[in-house]
């Protein structure tokens, strides 16, 4: 996921650059509460980060009306859950750093029970790190030298260490090491990007898709609509459906990439001269 600052008002930069000047001025017992009070200051960016991802959860790619969502600080801003029974203060002033926040589906960033296997999911105040990082607070803020179990889906290197396998489940990437393997593990779990009714919705992507591929090699091979078998501008309209599958603006992006690929046509998978057309 891309973040871009241009897309911000200037006025809503300001807003949260005085929410943290007047948080940075309290004592320590105090800016818990003044937190709590100023939802509204990262409230404010949602519609911003939204735009961003075209509407899809920056966690899971789900896109849909009637999902709530919301704007979730990576790093917790009053708590953060290390593991069962351990908790600290978490990351209070990154309450208003707008680089913490991630635009979030409900069902990622909150608690919730699958119904199936009774097992609790959602990132809530969870933030556990790779065993034996340094723990950054307030009077060491040393967050660059953290190593979060969690995958951040503004950064690339975490993105890569993640793929779809052939049933919708999220899997390990080719280039995943043994310590990446826990953090997608720790990951689909907190997000909750297996849970049933987000992979019914990435599998039917997958479904859609592969039919669209049929129906292009069938016409190709003469095989569906005989009388225009080989036509340039019918295969052209088949072959531009694929593509637009891949393009950003697209829910589940990844499966439908993952699909072209196990399909043996990543030549279909939406490229720069795709994504300037989208844009425009």
């Amino acid at each position: 996921m891309k973040r871009d600052p241009a897309k911000i008002p200037e006025k809503v930069l300001k807003i949260a650059e005085r929410a943290q000047a007047q948080l940075e001025a309290l004592p320590a017992e105090e800016r818990i509460a003044f937190i709590k009070k100023k939802s509204h200051v990262w409230r404010g960016f949602k519609r911003y980060l939204r735009s961003m991802s075209y509407g899809k959860c920056w966690y899971s790619e789900a896109v849909g009306s009637q999902s709530p969502y919301d704007v979730d600080h990576f790093r917790p801003k009053s708590e953060a859950q290390r593991a069962d029974g351990v908790k600290d203060d978490g990351y209070p002033w990154l309450a208003f750093d707008w680089d913490n926040f991630r635009y979030s589906a409900e069902r990622s960033n909150r608690l919730s029970t699958d119904e199936e296997t009774g097992e609790t999911f959602g990132k809530s105040s969870w933030f556990p790190l790779v065993s034996g990082s340094p723990v950054a607070c307030w009077d060491d803020r040393c967050i660059g030298q953290e190593k979060p179990l969690l995958l951040d889906p503004t950064v690339e290197a975490d993105v890569a260490l993640i793929d779809i396998g052939s049933d919708g489940l999220i899997v390990t990437s080719r280039t995943c090491t043994n310590a990446g393997a826990e953090r997608v593990k720790a990951s689909v779990r907190f997000y909750g990007l297996d849970l049933p009714d987000i992979l019914d919705a990435r599998r039917q992507v997958m479904i859609d898709l592969n039919d669209d591929i049929d129906k292009l090699l069938m016409l190709h091979e003469g095989a569906m609509d005989a009388e225009r078998a080989n036509d340039p501008e019918l295969i052209e309209k088949h072959r531009k459906t694929i593509v637009s599958r891949t393009l950003p603006n697209r829910p589940f992006t990844l499966a439908a990439r993952a699909k072209l690929i196990e399909r043996g046509l990543p030549q279909l998978l939406a490229g720069p001269e795709d994504y300037a057309a989208m844009a425009a």
